[in-house]
Formats: structure tokens, sequence, C-alpha cells
């Protein structure tokens, strides 16, 4: 039968039969595989990726893992990386040559940003940043050498919701490959691959992982062709998951249903407070009205996480780190996903070229975590009467 997606981060990749009836797939730690025979050691070169050979390309810990977020993004098949960073960076490599063409959402993750305009730049290969609202309007900036369409949606600190049907058609019709990072929703909220785009990343380290011990990241792809050059990739770079981070990963897929509901419905409460506060100016967060590209995350998404922003009316440092050191629950720490809440200073002024940020005061990225939202909210009402001298 078809299993909705609830069921599937349950079970998927769970095969007992093949672990003595042990309902986790154990952690194989291996680098060197045995063959019984020369025919056999020489018939593992043709074997399929998805099959033990040599460590580096995976190990049932490792397949069992994969199996699982192919699943859960509705994918042909998954491969994992050492961390989120490493999956956008080798898939990248994996598509693009010099003399390419690349166009890069101008709200990605910096780390993206930073690695196109250094690595990238370095061997040849050209980035244009557009504005993430252009929709089909991006048709407009891909030329014969654009070979990648990157999305980020939501974006990464103020949380644009891109019309990712328009841009993957447009892409497509260029001959271009879309890539999206897809970590905000998890591939639990929204599941990018139904709806054009070729590969969908994720730093699993966040949701994923769930409890902020492990660093990973996975890229699924739409299909076979697609699959085949990124694991190639992979494998020509050397760069693969530990079996112990994999693990991981598998156990915090068993709860993301009950853990991404309890995300979101903190983060929304926590956003509808900070929007009635008179301190804030603005609040970012997708399943809000008023958000950039809101009637798009209501067309294609399911739900919402716990990750938003919000904007403070200006305030002198001094005001804002009364703020941020005084608080009790909230930790102040990048990263997010885990079971703990997070906020940091962001900085979005400092990293767009094609669009302009229009607020003078202090951006604050918020993650909810696991913990009651009525203390958050006392946390932050504390906070800010602190960031009002009272």
């Amino acid at each position: 039968m078809k299993k909705r997606k609830d069921t599937v981060v349950a079970h998927a990749g769970n095969h007992p039969a093949e672990n003595h009836g042990i309902v986790n797939p154990p952690v194989y730690h291996a680098s060197t595989v045995l063959f019984p025979t020369l025919a056999a050691l020489e018939g593992a070169s043709k074997m399929g990726y998805d099959k033990v050979r040599y460590g580096r390309f995976g190990t049932p810990t490792t397949f069992a893992f994969e199996e699982a977020v192919a699943a859960l993004e509705q994918g042909f098949g998954t491969v994992t990386y050492p961390s989120g960073l490493g999956a956008i960076c080798s898939v990248l490599l994996a598509l693009l040559k010099a003399g390419d063409h690349v166009l890069m959402a101008d709200t990605a993750y910096f780390p993206t940003r930073r690695f196109c305009e250094g690595f990238l730049k370095r061997y040849g290969v050209r980035t244009t940043f557009y504005d993430p609202m252009l929709g089909a309007r991006i048709a407009e900036l891909i030329e014969p050498a654009t070979r990648v369409v990157f999305v980020e949606s939501p974006g990464s600190l103020t949380f644009e919701v891109q019309d990712v049907p328009a841009i993957a058609d447009a892409a497509h019709r260029a001959g271009a490959v879309v890539v999206i990072d897809n970590t905000w929703s998890a591939g639990y909220f929204f599941q990018p691959l139904k709806h054009g785009v070729d590969i969908s990343l994720q730093a699993a380290t966040k949701f994923l992982v769930g409890h902020s011990d492990a660093m990973l990241g996975v890229a699924t792809c739409a299909d076979r062709a697609t699959f085949e050059i990124v694991k190639g990739s992979a494998c020509e770079l050397g760069t693969c998951a530990g079996p112990d981070d994999c693990y991981l990963g598998l156990r915090g897929l068993r709860t993301l249903a009950a853990r991404m509901d309890r995300h979101q419905a903190t983060g929304l409460k926590l956003a509808a407070w900070l929007k009635g506060r008179p301190e804030v100016e603005a609040v970012y967060h997708p399943a809000l009205p008023g958000n950039p590209g809101h009637e798009f995350w209501k067309r294609d998404f399911s739900g919402a996480c716990g990750l938003f922003s919000f904007v403070l009316r200006p305030v002198e440092k001094t005001a804002l780190a009364a703020m941020l050191d005084g608080l009790e629950v909230f930790g102040i720490g990048y990263s997010w996903g885990g079971y703990e809440s997070l906020i940091v200073p962001a900085h979005p002024e400092a990293s767009r070229s094609a669009t302009r940020w229009p607020h003078a005061g202090p951006v604050l990225r918020i993650h909810a975590g696991l913990e009651d939202a009525d203390d958050l909210i006392a946390d932050l009402a504390s906070g800010l009467k602190r960031l009002a001298g009272l």
C-alpha cells in the first residue's frame, strides 16, 4: 500500500530480517570488504552504488539511511556527505565545469555564496546572484552557458519563499539542472522533487539528526541518471559520511514527524507574540501573511518548521547584548534543528548583491526548540525588558 509520510519516516530503511531481527540497522564500521572468490572481487566493480564493496562507497548503515531519506524526499536515490556544506559543494562540482554559469539565489546560505565567489570562480565558473522573488522571470537571466539554477526556499536568514515550479520550468526549458537547499522543510513539509527540482539538498545536521550531535549532509536525486552523476562525483572526490553519523541521522528520522509538528507550533506561537511587540519592527516567517512568497508557501508546503527571524527597531549594541546575555532558556549559537531553542544575530545586509535589505535595526534568528513555548516567551519578554533598560 502507499504509505503516508509519517509512516515512511518511522520505517523506511529498516530491514530487520537482514539484521537478525534487530529493529534498528546496526553501525557497520568498515573500510575493507572481503570477497570469497576472484570472480566475486572482479565483479565488485560492476556492482551498483547500493552494494557493499568498499567502506568509502558506503556500508549497510549508510544505505539504510540513504534509502530512508530518498523515501522521505520521494526521489530515486540519496547520497550522504560529512556535512550539509559538503553536500552543496560536492553537488555543484559534479554538475559544473570551467566556462559554465550558475544562477544562485541572492538569499542563499552564506557559505554557499562564498563557495561560488571563491572556489568556483577560481576554476572558471561564473555565478550570477538573482532576486529570489523573480519566479518565471528568471528566464531573462539564463544564458547558453547556464548549467545550474540554485534555489534556497525559504531563503537563509530572511525566509523568502520562491516560486519553485516556475523557476524549474524556466530552467528545464533552457536545459539547466535545478538544485534546492531544502533543509528548512527537512523534506517533511516540502517535497521539491515533485515540483520540478532535480536535486534536493539538506544539512541533515539539522532536523534529520535532530539532537545537535552529528554533522551530516544529503543529496536526493529525482532520477537514476542524476544520481549516477552525483554519486560518481562523491566517490571521485573521496567524500563520504561516517557510519556513526548515518546511524544518528536514521535514529533522528524516526521521531521527525513528532518533532516537526512541535517545532511548527512553538515557532508560530513565538512569531505571533513577537509580531505584537512594540520593540519589533518586522517578523519574517513563511507561514505569516505578508512574508515574501507566503502565497507560494501556502500552495507548496504542508507546514512550517520553527526557524524564523525578526527585526528589532534600531538600538545600541550594548542594549542588544543586555537582551541576549541574560537569556536563560535560549542558547546563543549557530546551527539549528536540534531539541534546544537558539537565538543568534544575523546580518543579511552583508551578504546580498541582487537585492537590498530594507531594515536598519538588528536582525535576530530564532530556532524554536522543544521546550515549553510559554517559557520561551517569558525568556524573550525578560530580554526585551533588558533591551529597554528596565
